[in-house]
């Protein structure tokens, strides 16, 4: 798909991920007939794009925020981001150029015994020290920032609550109330609303739109809410067996049915076909 702006956030060339264990260099011929999570995948997306990836379960949707991400390194082909081939940097400028990125998994890893305020100001990790980090472990730096951020997710209310005493529609809205302190230009969201009721859906989708609009970002959100997807988002790419099967504007029903053709109805909630704790991800951003 075309781009409608002039700034590049990020671009894919014949994109192979393997599954967990294969060499980085030769296809594994496991799974059937599938050699690959994802396979030559082919991807242009402009600065401040907000783009919706659906797809059945196993279609190698969170696989891909993680590649996105620099979390999980390909076995072949080429990711670009910021004009920078990402794997062909060092680990300390790859390192470096993941504060401009932040992923928030579907399950955010928060520690059980942290306040929420610590959590959320945690969002701020990639510029600190280790003398702040550790300064705000013993004392929260600015928990009216926390406080404010977690207001847009109507969960203000549990500033100083443990995150063991969440729910788990809570812990997903403290993990993206840590999106909102970070400053990255490319947001990554895992399954944001698969806890969350019609009415938190709704106003965490909107807070999400909002924020990557006001300050430029770029979004990408992977979603089994199909017709969320449709209704509110520009651009949707539809993933199936780690294969993008298109990615467009208009989406009608039919592309819709063939997507998800002999996987069970869109929407439907199972296990992704690589678990991100399959994975190594001993690379990954500090940010998530």
């Amino acid at each position: 798909m075309p781009a409608t702006t002039t700034a590049t956030a990020l671009r894919l060339r014949q994109l192979c991920v393997a599954f967990p264990g294969a060499a980085h260099t030769a296809p594994l011929a496991v799974q059937g007939q599938q050699s690959y999570i994802l396979e030559n995948l082919d991807l242009t997306v402009a600065q401040g794009e907000q783009i919706a990836i659906i797809g059945p379960s196993g279609a190698g949707k969170t696989t891909l925020l993680h590649t996105l991400a620099a979390a999980q390194q390909p076995a072949s082909g080429q990711f670009q981001f910021m004009e920078q081939d990402v794997w062909a940097l060092s680990h300390t400028a790859r390192h470096a150029l993941r504060r401009h990125l932040f992923l928030a998994p579907q399950t955010p890893p928060l520690p059980a015994r942290q306040r929420v305020v610590t959590a959320v100001l945690a969002g701020r990790l990639p510029h600190w020290t280790l003398a702040q980090a550790l300064r705000n472990l013993i004392k929260p730096t600015d928990p009216l920032a926390a406080w404010q951020a977690l207001q847009r997710f109507d969960l203000q209310h549990k500033l100083y609550a443990r995150v063991d005493k969440l729910s788990g529609g809570e812990r997903q809205r403290c993990g993206l109330a840590r999106l909102l302190l970070s400053d990255a230009s490319l947001l990554l969201v895992d399954e944001p609303l698969s806890a969350l009721d019609p009415t938190l859906a709704l106003q965490t989708l909107s807070t999400l739109q909002q924020e990557a609009k006001q300050r430029n970002a770029t979004l990408i959100c992977s979603l089994h809410q199909v017709e969320l997807a449709r209704q509110h988002f520009p651009r949707l790419i539809g993933l199936r067996a780690g294969k993008i099967l298109f990615d467009s504007d208009k989406v009608d029903d039919q592309m819709i049915a063939d997507l998800y053709r002999n996987t069970g109805s869109p929407g439907q909630d199972s296990l992704e076909m690589t678990a991100p704790d399959q994975a190594d991800f001993s690379d990954a951003p500090r940010c998530f």
